[in-house]
């Protein structure tokens, strides 16, 4: 019985394969399929990259980029004429700067102008009280009047006393004395004359007007003051503003080419720009030049005038003068922008029939501004003006459409 019992136990108990088995995970056939799934998608990329010919030797090599040509703006060389300029600072002074002061003493009763007026020449400014000096003149008048009638019978006896000494009436003595008292009286009618113009300048002077065209500045007197002859404290200041000039300095080695340019009767025109230099705000001619140059400085002052219709200049303004000293005919032109420099001089990146650009060495001539006059080039010559950190000699390049959107380079002529 015992028997028994044992073997239905050992019957009963799993061998260690069974247990291993039972212990298996029930997903360990999928585990398989992935990795066969994984070996197929390595070896489709290795033969996928070696059709595009990288090459695999050990490490995937990288798929380099597609090149991309470099685009560029351009313009043309032009064939024209420039300027030879002198730049220089500059003011603007008047022609003219009147200071108005009184020539009599009086009282202020009316002021005739407004602040910063345009006025014209004999347009009144200032009234001072007449009536003190239209007594006086009329007092001299009246002198005057009696020192005619003391004369007129001064000359009426001495006509007498000719016909009495005609019929040997009188003495000489006395016909002469007679003359003598009118001379005496035609001196004190010349004085009261004399007086006379006098009170009446001094009555004209009681009315101020303006001895020139131009603007008149801030009031500097009220109505009600009293002023002084000949007094320092000037009643109103007027300034002339057409025309107008410029003074500026220039460096005493432009002086000789200066100098031709006058001697043979040219007219050099002179332009004045704001303080930015940016904006033109008139031309004029040079109008003369200083007697001496300044030792200290080693510059010497030019005055050009201008026409100033629209009061553009301001007196005391500054501004930067241009001296159009001669003028360069038939030159190579170029925007300045396109001029490159390096160890061994200047140079430009020109446009070649198959789209590729080869460096340039050029000669700078004039500049003016924007534009440079070059030699190394032929006016029709298309050259880079932008994107010189990416160009290098051969290079391909792209030209940018102008913005009409027609094709082919910018031409983007010197002004």
């Amino acid at each position: 019985m015992a028997e028994h019992t044992q073997n239905t136990a050992i019957a009963d108990k799993p061998n260690p394969s069974q247990r291993l088995a039972s212990r298996e995970p029930s997903g360990g056939s999928q585990w398989w399929k992935w990795l066969l799934v994984a070996a197929a998608l390595a070896a489709g990329a290795f033969f996928f990259l070696r059709h595009q010919g990288t090459g695999l030797t050990g490490q995937a090599a990288l798929v380099p980029p597609p090149t991309m040509d470099i685009t560029v703006t351009t313009a043309a060389a032009r064939k024209g004429d420039l300027g030879v300029y002198v730049d220089a600072l500059g003011t603007v002074t008047p022609v003219y700067t009147v200071t108005v002061t009184s020539r009599v003493v009086g009282q202020i009763v009316s002021v005739n102008y407004q602040e910063g007026q345009l006025v014209h020449k004999d347009d009144s400014l200032l009234e001072i009280d007449p009536r003190p000096y239209q007594a006086a003149l009329t007092q001299v008048q009246g002198q005057l009047a009696h020192d005619q009638g003391v004369l007129n019978e001064a000359r009426i006896d001495l006509e007498r006393y000719q016909q009495a000494f005609a019929r040997n009436a009188i003495a000489k003595q006395q016909l002469d004395d007679q003359q003598q008292v009118v001379s005496q009286d035609e001196g004190t009618v010349g004085n009261d004359q004399g007086q006379v113009e006098n009170a009446k300048l001094n009555l004209a002077y009681c009315h101020i007007s303006s001895p020139i065209d131009g603007r008149v500045g801030l009031r500097l007197v009220d109505p009600g003051n009293i002023v002084q002859a000949n007094g320092t404290t000037p009643l109103v200041v007027i300034t002339q503003l057409q025309p107008i000039t410029v003074i500026f300095s220039v460096a005493e080695d432009y002086l000789p080419q200066i100098q031709e340019q006058l001697r043979q009767g040219r007219r050099l025109q002179v332009d004045a720009f704001d303080r930015t230099q940016q904006k033109q705000i008139a031309t004029g001619a040079l109008l003369t030049l200083d007697n001496q140059i300044d030792t200290a400085t080693g510059t010497i002052k030019l005055k050009a005038i201008f026409d100033n219709k629209d009061s553009s200049l301001f007196p005391n303004q500054f501004v930067n003068a241009r001296l159009l000293v001669t003028t360069q005919r038939g030159a190579t032109l170029i925007p300045s922008g396109a001029v490159q420099r390096n160890g061994q001089g200047a140079f430009v990146y020109k446009l070649n029939n198959d789209q590729t650009v080869s460096l340039r060495t050029i000669t700078i001539g004039t500049t003016d501004g924007n534009t440079s006059a070059v030699q190394g080039l032929n006016p029709g010559d298309v050259i880079a003006v932008d994107n010189f950190d990416k160009l290098q000699d051969g290079m391909k390049v792209a030209v940018r459409q102008n913005p009409g959107g027609a094709g082919g380079a910018t031409q983007r002529a010197a002004q």
